[in-house]
């Protein structure tokens, strides 16, 4: 028993900043009603084959550093006496074949969520210049069970073209960015694009971004 916590203790001092910064993007989505109490999840690369997740079963609006747990990206769990949260498969899998990000964020906001229960229609990224550059075109990801290696597996194969953002049939939303703020940021902007996709279904005439500008702001991200 003293080890495991004298093992806690010495993980909590080494991560402290990047625990910290978890745990304030986690209270953070909640505040902006981004996710519920109980849900969402996020993870940050700290090392070659080490990183930081919410846990499973806490409250996210209070959530601090001591909570957030360590793994390996083979799924070790290093933080004795904490329970990782039950989407640490699907966020393991993202970082391994991701190399490019370092933050994984997901999230339940409620009008891009809506948008993975339609399958017939998308969030529109040509409405507004800041939801192209920071967003792209959002990708779909076929329904897996929650908290299974499927989910993990189908966020791998439609996030392999370099995408950043997936909406995840049924479920919710995933980001993910170099930063963590990035992979906010992401979250937000996503859901900030969804509310203006619903909006547009009532607009009299609308004026979306022409194919010229769409590219001249994809080229900004090349």
């Amino acid at each position: 028993m003293k080890i495991c916590v004298f093992v806690n203790m010495m993980i909590l001092v080494e991560y402290q900043k990047e625990r910290k910064q978890v745990a304030a993007i986690m209270r953070r989505i909640y505040r902006q009603g981004l996710t519920t109490c109980s849900g969402g999840n996020i993870s940050l690369r700290v090392d070659d084959d080490r990183f930081l997740i919410t846990p499973s079963a806490l409250d996210k609006g209070t959530i601090n550093y001591r909570q957030i747990a360590l793994m390996t990206l083979s799924g070790e769990n290093l933080s004795p006496g904490l329970k990782p949260s039950m989407e640490a498969d699907m966020h393991r899998t993202i970082l391994r074949h991701r190399e490019d990000i370092d933050a994984v964020v997901h999230a339940h906001p409620k009008h891009a969520s809506f948008f993975t229960a339609i399958q017939s229609s998308k969030i529109r990224t040509d409405l507004l210049a800041e939801a192209r550059f920071v967003l792209g075109e959002p990708v779909f990801s076929p329904y897996a069970l929650m908290g299974t290696p499927e989910l993990g597996k189908n966020l791998k194969s439609a996030l392999a073209g370099g995408e950043y953002v997936a909406l995840l049939e049924n479920h919710g939303v995933l980001t993910i960015g170099k930063t963590l703020l990035e992979a906010f940021d992401r979250i937000e902007v996503v859901e900030v694009a969804a509310e203006m996709t619903f909006m547009s279904e009532y607009s009299v005439k609308l004026s979306p971004l022409n194919n010229r500008r769409l590219n001249e702001i994809d080229a900004m991200n090349t």
